[in-house]
């Protein structure tokens, strides 16, 4: 072994390499006295021990490998934020008057503000100001507990810009210690200067950003911001399949602010994921049912902008399976904080401690194709692990406002010590 964490108090993890449906996700295995073995990086295995006999050997412990000591801590897997758009120029804290005052997002948007500011500071970026402006960022993620970064382009908006934020993601992902997960997000507005020229706007997404993206191997998933004012599902439609004869696994914001039908392409594209889902329809959450794509909901977007919530427990009982992630953005959700959004999940969708557990662990891991290698804490996958300051589950659920992560373990290293 390279290292052992013993002596802890509760482990809870969800099992197994796919998401967690129904009354599934809060079916999460629960060990007391528990003890992990990690090897190259790996959970070599995953035991509960006999209060009475001691583990290891003083000579053990002193020349095999480095011990920690949980001290009846709660150990659980690695956070996994399946949602967040980490990468762009400046902050929009202007805005917060405007909302205020009851102007709605697409009024911000409409008016050049919202995801066009944005688009107008990203593009003056250089891509060295992105990438010490995002490995701040992810720092303070580590700290939080967050293990796994999913991370979409989308303020950039043109082939150079575009290809200038999946750059960085690549850039972060390989210079510290959170694995980040590109999604490419062309499709998140029509930029200013195809205002009166959608389908041009459209076309070189199709004929320059995907081919150009799919040659550099630059994202894994196409996202699309299907939303009135936006994008139709009928352009959403076109653009991820074309996306997909580039094999990039398409996603989409849907139904955020009007139920135009987003979930059901979703379904009918076969996307790994749907995300946002505020007013999603019977017929949408039956959709995502049927096809087996996950659902992320993204409560503090609903908290920032003082919107209803996403009805997580129809979707939970109706079979979908459910993640939940920060939605991290300059204008929508300007915090970063997993621990909150666990919270918030909690508190307004009304899930269970385990349900959340496993919507921000093994179902936030489906929902970026990487339950295989993350989301659990289990014999042969990625030890990916945290320690926390905490005697059981619900405590971190009961305290809301502070950082309750004691130790963040990635890929078998100790990175995090709080």
């Amino acid at each position: 072994m390279d290292l052992i964490l013993k002596n802890i108090g509760l482990l809870a993890t969800p099992t197994g390499t796919e998401a967690k449906k129904g009354a599934e996700q809060r079916e999460i295995s629960m060990i007391t006295n528990a003890e992990i073995g990690i090897k190259d990086g790996k959970i070599e295995y995953v035991k509960q021990m006999d209060s009475s006999v001691s583990s290891l050997s003083n000579k053990a412990d002193k020349h095999s490998h480095r011990t920690i000591d949980c001290m009846g801590k709660l150990v659980t897997p690695g956070l996994v934020d399946a949602h967040t758009h980490l990468v762009f120029g400046g902050w929009r804290q202007n805005e917060l008057a405007l909302k205020l005052e009851g102007k709605s997002y697409l009024d911000i948007l409409n008016s050049g503000g919202g995801i066009l500011y944005t688009v107008e500071q990203t593009r003056k970026a250089c891509e060295m100001e992105l990438i010490e402006k995002g490995r701040a960022h992810l720092s303070e993620v580590l700290h939080l507990g967050v293990t796994t970064y999913e991370a979409k382009s989308g303020y950039g908006l043109s082939v150079e810009d575009e290809l200038k934020q999946l750059r960085v993601i690549r850039n972060l992902d390989i210079t510290q210690p959170i694995d980040i997960v590109p999604t490419f997000m062309g499709a998140h507005a029509v930029p200013t200067e195809y205002a009166n020229n959608r389908d041009g706007y459209i076309d070189l997404i199709i004929n320059e950003m995907l081919p150009t993206i799919a040659k550099e191997q630059l994202a894994e998933f196409c996202d699309i911001f299907c939303e009135s004012t936006v994008f139709t599902p009928e352009e959403s439609r076109r653009i991820l399949l074309e996306a997909k004869k580039y094999d990039l696994i398409p996603k989409i914001h849907a139904d955020e602010i009007d139920p135009i039908g987003g979930a059901e392409i979703a379904a009918e594209v076969n996307a790994i994921s749907a995300e946002h889902l505020i007013q999603t329809s019977d017929e949408g959450i039956r959709a995502l049912a049927e096809q087996s794509v996950v659902a992320v909901l993204l409560p503090a977007t609903s908290f920032y902008l003082d919107k209803p919530y996403a009805r997580a427990r129809d979707m939970i009982n109706a079979g979908v399976a459910v993640a939940v992630a920060t939605d991290f953005n300059p204008g929508s959700s300007p915090s970063l904080n997993m621990q909150l959004t666990m919270n918030l999940a909690c508190l307004k969708y009304k899930m269970t401690p385990a349900e959340v557990l496993t919507a921000v662990t093994l179902n936030g891991a489906a929902a970026i194709n990487r339950a295989e290698v993350h989301g659990s804490i289990e014999a042969g996958k990625q030890a990916d692990l945290l320690i926390w300051d905490a005697p059981d589950l619900e405590y971190i659920f009961y305290r809301y406002g502070s950082n309750f992560v004691h130790t963040v373990v990635k890929n078998g290293v100790v990175v995090v010590s709080n």
